[in-house]
């Protein structure tokens, strides 16, 4: 099968169009005022999360545990347990493979894990511990135990995001775990990104209704959104099964989203150090033969439609009545609210898959996104936004990638935005401004709800539209001298 290719445009890392020069340079600063990302292990320990019977470890200090599981918490609504070797002023010295041994027998006790997913920090970066060779002397030491599966990545925050250590950690589990080639079984292997429960859920009706099994790695959907239980549970239901992670070598076809991981190049592993495949979908291509599909998160018509063509290449069957409904329903809403939102100025920012999906969703309901704005570097978010755009963006916007919010501010300011698209770390300026904050992706702490949000395929491009749409129809009534209640 032939893979679904992403197109790349000419460099543009400053914004105004493709091959014009890039912005002036902002001055040097010390410190990050107030940063456009979270620290790497948190991406690390969301992604464990999503394998079933799996305890976020987290080598390092009890302080990045407990602001990790308090953020994570305020999005999710639910409980978040995340395991600490809990290191202090003696390991920082000495080294911490001791408390980390100690601390995965303690999780072992606890929760009788089916996997620890171990993630570095700063501090344990920082004093240069050697946690695959603690965890083989653990193995050794230990092996006369019941041994759950122990996966480790690194993850220094001060190296990256949040995003960049949910990748890391996708791409662990497949390299650490997906090793023998088994029979094949047919199903199709998804690897999302970073999307909400209720994506995820959609996601997996798509490909079913396709027709195909799938296994979705990782998958949040019940384990961070799941149903109201009588007793508290320390392992909660659901999770991508570690039994589908071993056998992914028997999969059909490797569908991976994201324009910014197909744009990563090959380099360093994250888990072991050896030369190979940046990716978890490049893993699985290159060391079992699968047909690897590259698309981009599909949010917007021209992003679903890329996965939904990667879908039928895999299957071999067209777009099931269901989805082409939502699809045709979603082309009227285009006719319907286009003159309510027709020349409207966005900032958009966020993480960077996001930013380029609600920049083609934003384009194509006639928005005009003025500035595009990441924490992630060397995410060719110009390039992807050039190509998801082409044909319909009247000017390139201003794009800064490792942006911190006072630079977005600073940036947005002389762009006189109509809208902020993204998590709710960007109200302080739309009240600031006196405009609208539609919010997505993660995190939403100022709002119910933020992880149910649908963003992806026909279905969530509606939702999305409703929601900007509904925003700048709100604004006008507010700021109308009589108000009015008829359109």
């Amino acid at each position: 099968m032939t893979p679904v290719a992403l197109k790349a445009a000419p460099s543009n890392t400053g914004g105004g169009k493709p091959g014009k020069a890039p912005r002036p340079k902002r001055p040097d600063f010390v410190s990050t005022t107030n940063a456009c990302k979270l620290c790497t292990p948190l991406g690390a320990m969301l992604a464990f999360r999503g394998v079933e019977g799996a305890v976020p470890f987290l080598h390092g200090s009890q302080g990045c545990a407990t602001y990790m599981r308090r953020y994570v918490i305020s999005h999710y609504r639910e409980p978040m347990d995340i395991a600490s070797s809990s290191l202090g002023e003696k390991q920082a010295v000495y080294g911490g493979g001791p408390n980390l041994k100690k601390g995965i027998l303690n999780v072992m006790k606890k929760y009788d894990p089916a996997l620890v997913g171990v993630a570095t920090t700063c501090l344990t970066e920082t004093i240069g511990d050697d946690v695959g060779g603690y965890l083989r002397e653990f193995r050794n030491e230990f092996g006369d135990l019941d041994l759950p599966e122990i996966v480790h990545v690194h993850t220094p925050s001060y190296s990256g995001t949040h995003m960049e250590g949910w990748n890391a950690a996708v791409r662990a589990l497949v390299d650490q775990l997906a090793i023998d080639k088994v029979e094949p079984h047919g199903k199709v292997a998804l690897l999302p990104g970073f999307v909400s429960p209720a994506d995820l859920r959609h996601l997996r009706d798509l490909v079913t209704d396709f027709g195909s099994d799938v296994v979705i790695l990782p998958d949040l959907s019940d384990p961070l959104d799941g149903p109201a239980l009588e007793d508290y549970t320390p392992l909660p239901e659901g999770g991508t099964p570690l039994a589908d992670i071993r056998a992914l070598s028997g999969a059909a076809a490797v569908i991976e989203c994201g324009r910014s991981l197909a744009m990563t190049p090959t380099g360093p592993s994250g888990s072991s150090g050896s030369a190979g495949p940046a990716t978890a979908g490049r893993v699985l291509h290159e060391r079992f033969g699968l047909p690897l599909h590259a698309v981009g998160l599909p949010i917007g018509l021209r992003e679903t439609d890329a996965l939904v063509a990667a879908l039928e290449a895999v299957t071999g069957k067209p777009l099931p009545r269901r989805h082409e409904l939502e699809r045709g329903r979603f082309v009227d809403a285009l006719v319907d609210g286009h003159k309510y939102v027709s020349g409207k100025r966005a900032v958009v920012y966020g993480e960077a898959d996001l930013v380029i999906g609600l920049v083609s969703l934003l384009t194509e309901i006639g928005v005009h996104t003025v500035l595009a704005a990441t924490g992630t570097r060397g995410a060719h978010l110009a390039e992807s936004i050039a190509a998801v755009t082409e044909g319909m963006l009247p000017a390139m916007p201003a794009v800064i990638e490792g942006a911190d919010f006072e630079e977005i501010a600073d940036t947005a300011e002389g762009l006189s935005p109509d809208l902020l698209v993204g998590n709710s770390k960007g109200y302080r300026y739309a009240r600031q401004w006196n405009i609208p904050l539609v919010r997505a992706g993660f995190p939403i702490h100022d709002r119910f709800g933020g992880h149910r949000l649908l963003h992806v395929g026909y279905a969530g491009a509606q939702a999305l539209m409703d929601r900007i749409v509904n925003a700048v129809i709100e604004k006008t009534q507010s700021d109308s001298p009589v108000g009015y209640c008829y359109l």
